[in-house]
Order: C-alpha cells, then structure tokens, then sequence
C-alpha cells in the first residue's frame, strides 16, 4: 500500500530596486484664502516643472499629480473657543525614478521647501522583472517541495516519491496545511520627515516569496 507524503515548499528570491515612487504633497495654509491658494498654486507649478524637466532628461518611469485642493475650517483653541477661519489648499504628487542615482540630489532639493512635503519612497522592480522573479521563486518552491518528499520517503525505506497534488500554500483540497502567506512581495520602504535633506539611498534587496503544498505517494523500496 502507497504511503502518501505531504509537504510544504518555500523558496524566496532577493533582488535590488529598479525604481523608486516618491510621494510628496504641496500645501499651505493661512487667513486668507486667495493667498493660500495663490502659494499653494505657485509652489504646486514650480514643483511639476522640476517634474517635466526630470521626465524629459530620462530620470522618470511615471509621474502623477492630483488636482489641488481648497477648504476651509475653523479650529477650536484648548478653552474651547472656536477661533477664526483657516484656509487650506494641497495636491498630492507621485514621481517614479527609474534613475536612482538622480533621487537624492533631486529629494534633497526638493524638500528644502516651506510648502512641500516628502512622504515616503517606495521601492519597486519593473512588472516584467517582477513576474520574471516570481516565477523563479514559484520553481524553487516545488524543487523544494520535491527534495523534501524524497528525503521523507528515504527516511521510511520507501522508493521514489510520485507528485499527486501541488497547489498554492493552504489550497491544497482535503486536509489543508496551516494557511500561511503565498507568493507575495515584501517591498522596502524608506520614510523620509519633510524638509529632511538626503543625498544617498541604500535601499534593502526586495524579496519576492513563494510557498506551494504538495502530496506525493511512494511505494516500499
């Protein structure tokens, strides 16, 4: 009678950033309303110029910019007395460097400014690099997953292990292992304070994950 055999595979593949998404966000605020929004605007254009000039020298991947954005409020004081109206105006930018070696001189300009804000950097591969690295981490997996049969089959005295079911971590039918994270891609991510300079990036090797379940059967050697 076939002893069946289940496992787990799990294989993972480290490679360095191709791109880079910068967020940033241009506001301002005060009394006046037409002046925040004239500081606003001004600050927001000379921003998206830099931006145009950074995609025209082939720093860029993409780039996108919300619309701006005005409202008003009128906050509260800690005695509970509401104070007079402020205004406020934003718009939110995305940059995607594709070269890195321009970010840090670009990020440590651009955040000298009173009206701008450096969110964060988003480390990123290019989808082709992504799909290309994952199926790599996918066939590990299952080598993995098939070198672990063959060592519990050994184990028993039994003969070469035959694949019966593979799936993606935690789909296997019947008898599911403990689910647990399945092909996914953990991304590096480095914060910036606004008005923060920084001229050097180190960004970590991204990893790109895989686990399968497999359950193979093996007849007595």
């Amino acid at each position: 009678m076939p002893t069946t055999i289940a496992v787990t595979g799990r294989a993972d593949e480290r490679i360095a950033p191709e791109l880079a998404a910068v967020t940033l966000s241009v506001g301002g605020s005060g009394a006046g309303r037409d002046d925040v929004y004239a500081r606003t605007s001004a600050a927001h254009e000379r921003l998206l110029a830099e931006v145009r000039a950074l995609e025209a020298s082939g720093a860029l991947d993409t780039w996108s910019a919300g619309q701006l954005r005005v409202w008003s409020y009128r906050p509260w004081n800690t005695e509970g007395k509401q104070l007079p109206v402020v205004h406020q105006a934003s718009a939110d930018v995305e940059v995607v460097f594709s070269d890195l070696a321009r970010l840090g001189e670009w990020i440590g300009d651009a955040a000298t400014g009173d009206e701008l804000t450096v969110g964060g950097i988003d480390w990123r591969l290019t989808d082709a690099t992504r799909r290309r690295v994952q199926e790599t981490a996918q066939r590990a997996a299952v080598a993995d997953a098939v070198a672990k049969a063959e060592v519990y089959a050994s184990a028993l005295g039994l003969g070469v292990p035959t694949p019966v079911e593979l799936a993606d971590h935690g789909m296997l039918s019947a008898q599911p292992l403990p689910v647990a994270p399945k092909a996914m891609m953990m991304r590096a991510a480095a914060d910036m304070g606004g008005g923060a300079p920084a001229t050097e990036f180190a960004p970590a090797e991204l990893v790109i994950e895989a686990s399968v379940d497999a359950r193979f059967t093996a007849e007595p050697a």
